[in-house]
């Protein structure tokens, strides 16, 4: 098993899809929530392993999404 399948959670984030769909880019939202260009592009190529719960409510305000709207779970 690669390191990637081993780290797998079958989870994806749809942050890509969600700033398309409200015209904005990543370094906006990052400038509004707060939270490290670096840390969004982690959660947005899902190699995140975890977020705050801060984080994740500031996201999904700046958005106007709910949580199920941002994070989905995938089949492995």
């Amino acid at each position: 098993m690669s390191p990637a399948e081993s780290e797998h959670t079958g989870i994806h984030c749809r942050l890509d899809e969600l700033l398309e769909q409200r015209d904005m880019t990543l370094t906006r939202l990052s400038e509004t929530v707060g939270v490290s260009l670096v840390n969004l592009s982690v959660l947005k190529n899902d190699r995140a392993r975890a977020i705050r719960f801060s984080t994740l409510v500031a996201i999904c305000e700046a958005l106007d999404c709910e949580v199920g709207d941002l994070l989905v779970r995938q089949a492995p």
